[in-house]
């Protein structure tokens, strides 16, 4: 069976009847957070709120929860915060876009269409750190073995330059 929020929604109608739909997404579920290096685990939970703004299907996203990431350090776990809240015109084609005002996001909605899945993956792309890593102080192991490892193995090619050109 299809979870609710996977499936592709009426934008008008739901700007029309000022819909407001609550939701919880495991993060495993989304098809377009997969490609992440390592995935992505954890959960979110919010609400959208669908209206209208100035003859836009405007939705208001509102996401909370933790995102399970892979340290790219050490490849262990980490836990990644997420509170995020955005407003974001949908729009049916990419010409409309040019109309959507500054203060809203342009997101594609084809054919007036659009999932909840969709909202959030487009929101976490945007918010998910590219480069995963432990913040600092945090008990990574990795980190401190690469930094004993760095300082080691650090090399100057050209500090006897100098000298040997001074033999002649």
């Amino acid at each position: 069976m299809t979870p609710p929020w996977s499936k592709p929604l009426e934008v008008d109608r739901l700007a029309d009847g000022a819909a407001e739909i609550d939701f919880v997404v495991p993060l495993r579920e989304l098809a377009g957070l997969r490609s992440l290096q390592g995935g992505v685990g954890g959960e979110v939970r919010g609400r959208a709120n669908f209206t209208r703004q100035g003859g836009l299907t405007v939705a208001q996203l509102g996401v909370r929860g933790s995102a399970t990431l892979e340290c790219q350090r050490c490849m262990r776990p980490m836990e990644f915060p997420v509170d995020s809240q955005v407003r974001v015109a949908l729009v049916a084609t990419e010409a409309d876009a040019a109309r959507v005002p500054e203060d809203l996001e342009p997101m594609l909605a084809p054919g007036g269409r659009i999932s909840i899945a969709e909202l959030i993956t487009e929101e976490l792309s945007l918010s998910l750190p590219i480069v995963p890593l432990h913040e600092e102080g945090h008990a990574c192991a990795a980190g401190a073995a690469a930094a004993e490892v760095v300082t080691e193995v650090t090399q100057t090619p050209f500090a006897q330059l100098a000298r040997l050109m001074k033999r002649d």
